[in-house]
């Protein structure tokens, strides 16, 4: 396996801009995670770094957005709001409007873009942007706490450089955003597993969006029932996405990993711990491509600054001492007792539950096996 030459993107201007304080959604995050992987020791050093971000220009972002949308985001960071800017997706609960919008907005869109310049023109094979993750986002239109889809744009600008892309969500909220833009596109393979739109915002992600036109068989989704633990999730991951990434062949992984999966996290409805994300790395690591990480959702914000740490860790493949004996305490012996590391103690849904949701998964994975598979040979 190749050395590692990490960046972690982030800087003290993104750290100063943050959502109302009723908002959900919290800029802190990122900060969070820097924080308790610098009092660990692995921030930087062997190999890792810290880069900032710039500012994506409207050039840049006018990628995937209308230059009319740009601009009525500018307008209404500005305090200009206009009742028309709620079919926009903006001033409601989930899109709420601040003087800090365009400004954060742009600074998370341009660390995305930053990182695809680091393994485009320098090399780095892990890049990881924990303010990115805006899959929401669509042309001309906000959504789920998304004002500028950095996805989508990273994905473009890899593409548009003749890079087979493949673009793996792992948020609990399927990505629709960054969907629509590939879904007649084969250079991006999107593929979101995420929690059933039958129980979740955006209520879209259904097994049978396979994409359309040339996109038909590049565009991937697994939903999820509700109370999903991480060993059903691990074994639906390893039975459809690496056999897909080595069918593929791409030349990039993007990859975002929202700790919204997370059965702490307020807003969402599933059973996993930080441990089905950790697990799940190495199975993505093992072809030896580049990987642009982005953060995504995460609405407890400690939990989710620790999963983020714990998988830069799995990243830098930096071994962690509680991994040698974690074993011992969340599966042998029943605990629940955390033991002060990154990884959350192991819990696993028993009974009738598991049983039900082990066969709503199994007959995700079995249509997407007849469907998407033999479109790539396997």
């Amino acid at each position: 396996m190749p050395s590692i030459r990490a960046a972690f993107i982030h800087s003290d201007r993104i750290e100063r801009y943050h959502y109302p304080p009723d908002a959900p959604f919290k800029t802190e995050r990122a900060g969070q995670t820097k924080a308790i992987l610098s009092s660990m020791g692995y921030y930087t050093g062997g190999g890792r770094t810290e880069v900032a971000p710039h500012e994506a220009t409207n050039e840049q972002l006018r990628l995937f957005h209308t230059e009319e949308y740009l601009a009525t985001l500018q307008r209404v960071s500005r305090g200009e709001f206009e009742p028309a800017d709620l079919f926009l997706g903006l001033g409601g609960d989930d899109c709420p409007v601040f003087r800090d919008l365009f400004a954060y907005a742009s600074l998370a869109a341009g660390g995305t873009l930053t990182g695809t310049r680091l393994i485009l023109e320098e090399n780095y094979n892990i890049v990881f942007n924990p303010s990115g993750g805006f899959h929401h986002a669509e042309a001309e239109k906000a959504g789920g706490f998304c004002y500028i889809n950095d996805v989508v744009l990273g994905c473009r600008v890899l593409a548009d450089n003749g890079r087979r892309v493949f673009c793996l969500d792992l948020d609990a909220h399927h990505g629709n955003g960054t969907q629509a833009a590939f879904y007649d596109d084969p250079r991006v393979f999107t593929a979101s597993l995420h929690e059933s739109g039958s129980t979740l915002y955006p209520w879209s992600g259904d097994v049978r969006e396979i994409g359309e036109g040339d996109g038909k068989g590049f565009n991937l989704n697994m939903p999820f029932p509700a109370g999903t633990d991480d060993e059903v999730y691990y074994a639906a991951f390893r039975n459809v996405v690496p056999p897909l990434i080595g069918a593929f062949s791409p030349d990039i992984v993007v990859l975002e990993i929202g700790m919204d999966i997370l059965s702490v996290d307020p807003l969402t409805h599933l059973g996993m711990t930080n441990n089905a994300i950790a697990d799940i790395l190495p199975l993505v690591q093992q072809f030896c491509k580049p990987i642009l990480v982005l953060g995504g959702g995460g609405y407890s914000p400690d939990d989710t600054a620790r999963g983020w740490a714990l998988s830069w860790c799995i990243l830098n493949r930096i071994e962690l001492e509680e991994d040698l004996y974690m074993g011992l305490g969340g599966v042998f012996l029943g605990s629940s007792e955390w033991n002060a590391g990154l990884r959350d103690p192991h819990f696993y849904v028993r009974g009738d539950q598991k049983e039900a949701i082990t066969t709503e998964v199994s007959g995700v994975v079995e249509y997407v096996k007849r469907t998407i598979f033999p479109v790539h040979g396997i």
